[in-house]
């Protein structure tokens, strides 16, 4: 039985197609069948459950890809760990990131990246806040970025930056004309908020409590994009990290408040899985992270 045999089965539990796990390792989908019954043959019994639609593990099969997942992800380390006698860093680090955070902070990373490691690619997979923490947890990535990082079991946190909390209006608002705006000036106002268990919606929500405040919600929504566009159209107004709404406020579109009660932010957390070897890549992409952290926090503040 050869680690090849166990990827393509493994390739299908994740997909759920023979056809997709064939071109995940470039060979035919009648290879890939194949390997399949002979590893049916090698236990004696069925790994997979085959419908019209998709292909679903067995109980046997389920056990099967459990156990083959840990061996692909420990030899998969034990290959980094031996090609990092190479003399430059190359390869491909997976980063699995919250929309409001990846959409503004990687661009910035993949400049700096290409300046010092050109051998290095970063591809970034847009997860909700929970998948996240679950890839890293997997092997499925190899860094996570999440805001408000929670402690978990497995998990190293590394602090990437904070970001400023502001109020955005559209520049005719009433509000717009302020240098600072009450959080009690907020009450009643059509309010454009994250949907509810998002960990940004939830530091907002935070920050009202303490304040004995609470706003009604007109539009929940589920992207930084969305609330922007919203924003932008007048039906309401929110609160967002202020690095989220740079090109905005150099085209003007919107206007950035903060607030008279002080400085509320976001703190923006790396993901690392807990005594995980990182490839030569993946710490070129950590330490980017960082140096452009530092250049972020040395940038005079922003404002609208």
């Amino acid at each position: 039985m050869q680690l090849e045999s166990l990827k393509m089965f493994c390739d299908v539990v994740e997909t759920g197609s023979f056809s997709r796990a064939a071109q995940l390792n470039h060979v035919t989908q009648s290879a890939v069948s194949q390997q399949i019954r002979a590893l049916e043959t090698r236990y004696e019994q069925r790994l997979l459950s085959r419908s019209a639609r998709q292909v679903t593990p067995t109980p046997a099969g389920e056990r099967l890809f459990r156990g083959c997942k840990e061996i692909l992800i420990r030899f998969s380390e034990v290959e980094q760990e031996i090609q990092e006698q190479a003399s430059e860093a190359s390869g491909t680090t997976i980063v699995s990131s919250i929309y409001s955070v990846g959409l503004h902070e990687l661009q910035n990373i993949q400049r700096h990246l290409l300046q010092t490691h050109p051998k290095v690619n970063l591809r970034l997979n847009y997860q909700r806040n929970d998948q996240v923490y679950d890839d890293i947890l997997s092997g499925a990535a190899d860094l996570g970025l999440v805001a408000y990082p929670q402690s978990r079991a497995g998990i190293d946190i590394v602090e990437f930056r904070k970001d400023d909390l502001v109020l955005i209006c559209p520049p005719q608002h009433p509000l717009a004309s302020l240098a600072k705006v009450h959080l009690s000036q907020l009450v009643g106002l059509p309010f454009l908020a994250f949907e509810r268990e998002t960990p940004t919606r939830k530091g907002v929500d935070k920050i009202l409590r303490d304040y004995q405040l609470s706003l009604m919600p007109t539009m929940e929504m589920d992207n930084i994009e969305a609330i922007k566009r919203g924003v932008e159209l007048g039906l309401g107004i929110a609160i967002v990290p202020i690095a989220s709404v740079r090109h905005e406020l150099a085209l003007k579109t919107l206007m950035a408040k903060h607030f008279v009660e002080g400085t509320f932010t976001r703190t923006i957390g790396i993901l690392l899985r807990k005594g995980k070897f990182l490839a030569r890549s993946t710490q070129a992409v950590l330490d980017t992270f960082q140096a452009v952290a530092t250049q972020e926090n040395s940038r005079p503040p922003l404002s609208g």
